[in-house]
């Protein structure tokens, strides 16, 4: 026996020295467990004493307001139709702030993400203040662009617009730029040893490889902006989350009206939903044969 042979552990030891870890990691992912559910408890008893109400009281009343909701709405079910007339330019409203927003937000993206990628951007010193520039515009929530922006420029539509395009630029400029991140760089220096620009390299070298992700990510950014824009139109910036506000507001002898907002956004989501998953497919995967 060779004292190679004689030094190295034996099957015995390997299989305790497995075992061992596999303890010493229970071990820790116990104590880990055990101080997360601690910190859980503690912050949700504060969260319980600071609140304007039993957490504990009002959980069992969870389903009372979608209950009246739905019972007025089943009694003025006859109204039904002409709600949903009624609301339908304000839904075309949303939808339209959420496509300029999408838009807008989808250009600026596009410009911020080539700007702060190796190897495309124009100005390689800059990268940092670019990608710093999409972590501020994605990290502040759109709720508080637009609060700040009804407070200057008023009421409506614009402000929810301008809001949800800032984000849009964020979010969708991170994704860009690791997209950006594996395209081929062979077709940007044949485009720069005859002399193209900046510009023309970008539209010709690297957007035919990048293009189809571009569509998806714009698409699926789309969905979230809808509901976005609803949601913005609680603090005042229009479109059906707006309306949705006043009927809940108003109370009982309403609630007919919000169950008809309600469906409008449901049934809406749901087929964008469905037509830009089928879009994102055929860009991605290409058409089916």
């Amino acid at each position: 026996m060779t004292d190679a042979t004689a030094s190295a552990p034996s099957v015995a030891e390997i299989q305790a020295d497995y075992q061992a870890l596999i303890q010493r990691k229970r071990l820790y992912g116990g104590v880990l467990l055990a101080v997360f559910v601690a910190m859980m408890v503690a912050g949700f008893q504060v969260a319980d004493d600071r609140n304007a109400g039993s957490f504990w009281d009002g959980i069992t009343h969870v389903f009372d307001y979608p209950a009246e909701v739905l019972s007025e709405a089943v009694e003025k079910i006859s109204q039904l139709p002409g709600h949903l007339l009624h609301f339908f330019p304000a839904l075309i409203e949303t939808l339209n702030i959420a496509a300029a927003a999408t838009m807008i937000g989808a250009v600026f993206g596009t410009i911020l993400s080539l700007l702060a990628t190796r190897g495309l951007a124009r100005w390689p010193a800059l990268i940092p203040v670019f990608r710093r520039m999409l972590d501020i515009f994605r990290a502040i929530p759109e709720i508080v662009i637009a609060l700040v922006l009804i407070f200057l420029l008023g009421g409506g539509p614009v402000p929810a617009m301008i809001a949800i395009a800032i984000h849009t630029a964020g979010a969708l400029g991170k994704l860009f730029s690791e997209v950006n991140e594996n395209a081929s760089l062979n077709p940007i220096e044949g485009l720069s040893s005859v002399g193209a620009g900046w510009a023309q390299r970008m539209v010709l070298g690297v957007f035919p490889q990048v293009g189809p992700n571009y569509v998806s990510y714009a698409l699926l950014r789309f969905e979230i902006n809808i509901r976005a824009s609803a949601i913005l139109g609680f603090v005042g910036a229009g479109g059906i989350g707006y309306e949705l506000r006043n009927s809940m507001s108003w109370g009982q002898g309403r609630y007919d009206e919000a169950a008809a907002i309600f469906l409008l956004l449901f049934f809406t989501i749901v087929l964008v939903d469905q037509l830009s998953g089928l879009l994102r497919d055929r860009l991605t995967h290409g058409a089916k044969q």
